[in-house]
């Protein structure tokens, strides 16, 4: 009898429990990262062509460069490095739409802090697009942005190795 007037208790504690709503104002989503969206053959080592457009720093960024850009995944990281200025970063991929393609990166150098943003549209085996670069000068005692220097670049991009687009899986 004992058993069945606990039984009988639990079940009316349990049922005045309020219920528990969903608040329709949170939906949860799950899906690809934009790294997964990435397409393959943006993946390889690429020859760089860049022109200064525009700058408020004469003399501070070059005027025109040829750089290499080895561009590589592991699982969900993304990384560029350079082998002509030893740079290695990660990079944050913004966008994916179709053929464009966003990312940034950032470092920094004793005081100075290099925000890069690249937009670029592949083409097969090229690509062209901008890179835009910030570099900020950093105090050292309170850390507030001192200068900030911009350019802005039109890129032009060969793939010398790596996934080649036009070939047929």
């Amino acid at each position: 009898m004992r058993l069945f007037l606990l039984f009988i208790l639990l079940s009316v504690i349990l049922s005045c429990q309020p219920a528990v709503l969903a608040d329709e104002g949170i939906v949860l989503k799950t899906g690809v990262s934009l790294n997964e969206m990435v397409p393959d053959k943006f993946f390889g080592t690429w020859r760089i062509k860049s022109k200064l457009l525009e700058t408020n720093a004469n003399g501070v960024f070059k005027n025109d460069n040829v750089d290499l850009w080895n561009i590589s995944k592991d699982n969900s990281v993304i990384t560029l490095d350079n082998p002509f200025s030893g740079a290695r970063a990660s990079i944050s991929i913004k966008e994916v739409n179709g053929n464009k393609i966003v990312f940034e990166k950032e470092g920094r150098y004793d005081n100075k802090l290099l925000s890069d943003r690249v937009e670029l549209y592949l083409d097969g085996d090229s690509f062209n697009g901008y890179n835009y670069l910030r570099l900020n000068t950093v105090s050292e005692i309170d850390g507030r942005i001192m200068d900030s220097q911009t350019a802005k670049y039109s890129l032009y991009g060969d793939k010398i190795s790596g996934y080649n687009a036009l070939i047929e899986e």
